[in-house]
C-alpha cells in the first residue's frame, strides 16, 4: 500500500469530517443510512493495481472463449431463461480478496464475479464526496483507462440509454425504494434521468411493456435491469408481464448473465489469482481437506448461506449437491492501518462491456471480522464500503 499517503490520511482525519461526510452522502437518500461507509478509502500502489488488472484480464480472456459459452449453457435455471440474450454481459464485476503470498507480497485472490450491475452511479458520487470532506491528493484517481467523472457518466449514459429518450428507459427493481442500494437508483436518476420502477407496476400490451409516470402510460424501450429474478420466486412475487416471452424491449444487462457469470463460473476458471473451486456434486470428500474450503450456495446473493467451518456431516446432509460449491479458502491480509487496528479489504473491479469490456471504476469493502460483511463487523469502526485510489 502507499504508506506515506496512509499515514497522512490518518493524521489528517477528524471525527467531525467523517460525521459531515456521512450526512452529506446520505442527503441523497432522504438522510436514511442503508449501509456503513468506511472512515477511509483504500490506496492502491502500482504493484497491486497491476496485479488486479492482470488478474481481471486473465479471467475475461477465459470468459470470451467458446468453451466458456458451452460451459455456461446450463447455468440459467429453465424457469428463469429469458429471450433475446446478447452475446456478453453489459456489466461485469470481479471481486478479489487482498491477501499476502509466501514472500509477504500483496496479491489478489478471486472471491466471486457477476454479470450484473453494481453501484455504478454511487461509486462515482462517493469519490466526489470523499474529496469534498477529506484531503485526497489531486493526482490520485478511482477511475481507470483515463476516465474522469464527466467522461465516465457520459459512457454510462450512452450504455443505458442507447438511442432512446430518457422517459422510454427505466431502472427495473423489486420495491426499489425499499432496497439497501436505493441511493444508487436515485443517483442514476440524477445522472442519467431514468426512473426507478417496481417490477410489479409494469403493464404488458401484446409484446410491449409500459409504465405509468405523471398519470401517463409510457412505452418502455430499454430496461436497466437490477432485478434478481430468482429472488422474485423466493418471495412469491406475482409478475404482471410474461418476462420469458419475446418482448419488444432491450435489456441493458440481460438477466441471463446474472446466472451465466456468477458463482457457477468459478470452477471453470484457472489462474494464479483463482483459488481451487469444485461443484459439491463432483467432489470425493476423502480427497480434500475440508478445513481449507468454504461452502457456497450457487443461488444466493450478498454472501448469504456461505459456511466457513465445515464438517463432513454438513456436506453429506445436503440434498441438491449440484447447487453448492466448495471453494478454497483465502486468508485476507490485514493491510489497512487504522487508529483502531488493521483491517482487511475486498476489491471489486467494475467493467462496462459494450464492444469490449472496459475497466471503469472500483468498489472496496473493508472488514476487521472473520469475513467481509456487517454481520462480522458489529460494533467495529474503520470498516465498511468505500473506494480505492491509485496513481
Amino acid at each position: 500500500m502507499i504508506k506515506e499517503i496512509r499515514q497522512k490520511y490518518n493524521s489528517d482525519f477528524t471525527p467531525e469530517a467523517y460525521h459531515n461526510f456521512i450526512n452529506s452522502v446520505w442527503s441523497k437518500n432522504n438522510n436514511k443510512i442503508d449501509f456503513r461507509l468506511c472512515e477511509t478509502p483504500f490506496f492502491f500502489d502500482d504493484n497491486l493495481k497491476d496485479k488486479l488488472i492482470d488478474s481481471c484480464n486473465n479471467i475475461i480472456d477465459q470468459l470470451k472463449t467458446e468453451s466458456f459459452q458451452k460451459y455456461a449453457l446450463n447455468a440459467v435455471p429453465e424457469e428463469f431463461k429469458i429471450a433475446n440474450e446478447d452475446s456478453h454481459p453489459i456489466f461485469l464485476q470481479i471481486d478479489f480478496g487482498i491477501c499476502k503470498d509466501e514472500n509477504g507480497e500483496l496479491v489478489p485472490k478471486l472471491i466471486e464475479l457477476q454479470g450484473f450491475p453494481s453501484l455504478y452511479a454511487f461509486q462515482a458520487y462517493l469519490d466526489i464526496e470523499i474529496r469534498n470532506h477529506f484531503k485526497i491528493d489531486d493526482r490520485l484517481k478511482t477511475f481507470f483507462n483515463n476516465y474522469n467523472f464527466t467522461s465516465y457518466i457520459d459512457l454510462l449514459k450512452k450504455t443505458i440509454l442507447g438511442s432512446s429518450s430518457r422517459e422510454n428507459v427505466i431502472l427495473l427493481e423489486l420495491e426499489p425504494h425499499n432496497q439497501k442500494t436505493r441511493i444508487d437508483f436515485y443517483l442514476t436518476k440524477e445522472y442519467i434521468g431514468i426512473e426507478p420502477v417496481c417490477i410489479t407496476e409494469i403493464i404488458q400490451e401484446g409484446n410491449s411493456l409500459f409504465y405509468i409516470k405523471d398519470q401517463k402510460k409510457i412505452r418502455i424501450e430499454r430496461i436497466y435491469n437490477r432485478v434478481i429474478f430468482d429472488e422474485l420466486e423466493r418471495k412469491n412475487i406475482n409478475i404482471p408481464f410474461d418476462y420469458k416471452s419475446n418482448l419488444n424491449v432491450y435489456w441493458v444487462g440481460h438477466p441471463n448473465w446474472f446466472f451465466k457469470i456468477s458463482k457457477h463460473t468459478l470452477p471453470f476458471l484457472k489462474g494464479e489469482s483463482v483459488p481451487n473451486c469444485y461443484f459439491l456434486s463432483e467432489v470425493n470428500l476423502d480427497d480434500i481437506d475440508l478445513s481449507k474450503y468454504v461452502l457456497k450456495p450457487l443461488y444466493s446473493f450478498a454472501g448469504a448461506g456461505v459456511k466457513v467451518d465445515l464438517t463432513e456431516d454438513d456436506l453429506t446432509s445436503i440434498e441438491n449437491k449440484q447447487n453448492y460449491l466448495l471453494q478454497e479458502k483465502v486468508e485476507y491480509a490485514e493491510i489497512i492501518d487504522t487508529p483502531t487496528g488493521f483491517s482487511k479489504a475486498e476489491v471489486r473491479m467494475m467493467f462496462i462491456w459494450n464492444d469490449e469490456p472496459i475497466l471503469v471504476n472500483n468498489l472496496v469493502r473493508t472488514s476487521k471480522g472473520k469475513m467481509i460483511g456487517v454481520d462480522f463487523n458489529k460494533d467495529k469502526d474503520w470498516i465498511g464500503a468505500s473506494i480505492g485510489y491509485h496513481f
